[in-house]
């Protein structure tokens, strides 16, 4: 892995926008097409609606941007009309036996006498020509892989979300709209800034003026305001932008926004997955919350880790079979260090450096890794991954992670799991998780919080960052 694109952020926001895109897929399915709802409603990742889809398994929307990042993962060229045709079969691959697959994509796809980009595209035009619209919202639900395509080439970018849209959706306002929300998600994983009219140079005049205006609709209005017409791919455009742009002023991360996005009603999944793919390419994959990233899958048997290691090999441009570093290595390197003791503060609770995960007891249900781990270093174990630095200055937002990973060890006792936190040496990362646990879940103040746990590891080392932010918190209860 590229250590340099670990370090300023690149991957934790380039692996956000695939998992924010799943999350908010996930997270919408069950209240697609129902009406605006109320804030006082709980909004959960619970599963079931008009397709009965299983609790965080991802819908069309998702399944459509998985051919499209597997090819940038094998190092493909987007704007290679062969790579192009493979997209296509996929799609139509997936479309035989999909729960879900929108009206104009399976019009289109139905008619393929071959899977070429050639076929497709006259498809597409054809379907256009006959109904006289084609600007359905299925174009810019799938567009979120072109934003991590080409981080050093908007020109590209633009020309690969024109042609990927019009593969299917013919009409300029959907290949307009993924050209904005592409430019969008790139520049946001490149600076960490958002910018939705990044992309508006990209236009021609008449369609400049016409962008800005739906833009400036968008963050007037809120996304119910949207919801009746959110099928048009202009509406889910406002509707996932205003979602983002409020969320935004009011302070709310990641799952405030997806969840606006929801409350919208209408066509719920595919606003709350634009809106995730952009929001996590902002916010990163270390503010998207632990239990929905514990429960997403979906066609084609995938889940989290894959989608990381989908999008960290087309980050790197590294086919995913050739990646000899993390999130690939079956076993990452820890130290001489073998750390494993008990939770001052909870008896179900184990903290650990990376090398006494070789040993574990049979009775640990789960893993929370604060550090990188390999894909076999812990087989037939739930691991759940945090992006936490020792580094002071490179994380995103330690205090999300840390508060997200006590919260998870909290969830994992409540179903009644026994669990070890652990990161490389248990030196930083691993008591900074414990404390959090103890000051949020446990009651415990931080002075002593900090002393027991510290106290009970046999070389922790102190990091400024992480007790300027643990002192900060307080008991949740």
């Amino acid at each position: 892995m590229n250590s340099r694109l670990y370090a300023v952020g690149y991957a934790d926001r380039a692996v956000g926008t695939m998992v924010g895109l799943a999350c908010g897929d996930a997270l919408g399915a069950a209240y697609e097409f129902g009406g605006p709802i109320s804030t006082e409603t709980p909004i959960g990742m619970v599963g079931g609606g008009p397709f009965n889809w299983e609790p965080g398994e991802w819908t069309d929307d998702t399944s459509m941007a998985i051919p499209i990042a597997q090819e940038i993962a094998n190092g493909a060229d987007l704007r290679d009309e062969e790579t192009l045709g493979r997209i296509v079969a996929a799609w139509n691959s997936w479309a035989s036996t999909a729960k879900d697959v929108g009206s104009q994509t399976r019009a289109v796809l139905s008619s393929l006498k071959e899977t070429t980009e050639e076929a497709a595209r006259a498809a597409s035009e054809a379907h256009h020509n006959r109904s006289n619209r084609s600007g359905g919202n299925g174009a810019l639900m799938r567009t979120a892989p072109v934003g991590f395509a080409y981080l050093k080439n908007p020109h590209a970018i633009t020309i690969t979300a024109r042609r990927i849209a019009q593969l299917t959706h013919w009409e300029e306002d959907a290949a307009e709209a993924c050209i904005l929300w592409s430019h969008a998600i790139s520049h946001a994983i490149v600076t960490n800034k958002l910018n939705i009219r990044i992309g508006i140079q990209e236009l021609n005049d008449k369609a400049k003026e016409k962008w800005r205006s739906r833009i400036e609709e968008a963050e007037q209005k809120q996304p119910e305001d949207f919801y009746t017409t959110n099928g048009w791919v202009v509406s889910a455009f406002q509707g996932a932008w205003s979602a983002i742009h409020h969320g935004i002023e009011a302070g709310e991360g990641f799952e405030g926004i997806v969840e606006r996005a929801v409350r919208g009603g209408g066509d719920t999944d595919t606003v709350a997955a634009i809106a995730g793919s952009l929001a996590g390419a902002y916010l990163g994959v270390s503010r998207i919350p632990a239990k929905w990233r514990r429960v997403i899958h979906g066609w084609p048997g995938l889940g989290y880790r894959d989608l990381l290691n989908l999008t960290m090999a087309g980050v790197n441009q590294t086919p995913v079979n050739e990646i000899t570093g993390w999130p690939m290595s079956k076993v990452m390197e820890g130290t001489s260090e073998n750390v494993w003791v008990q939770h001052p503060h909870d008896d179900g609770v184990w903290m650990a450096s990376l090398s006494a995960l070789e040993e574990m007891p049979a009775d640990i249900a789960a893993v929370v890794s604060m550090c990188r781990v390999g894909t076999d270093q812990v087989p037939g174990k739930e691991v759940i991954e945090f992006w936490l630095i020792d580094e002071s200055g490179q994380n995103l937002d330690a205090e999300y992670v840390l508060r997200d990973a006590a919260q998870t060890i909290a969830d994992l006792r409540a179903e009644g799991k026994k669990v070890v936190v652990h990161c490389v040496a248990a030196h930083n990362r691993t008591p900074a998780a414990a404390v959090a646990y103890s000051i949020l879940y446990k009651g415990i103040d931080f002075e002593r919080a900090w002393v027991q746990v510290r106290g009970a590891l046999p070389s922790p080392k102190q990091n400024q960052e992480f007790d300027d932010t643990l002192s900060k918190l307080r008991p949740l209860s």
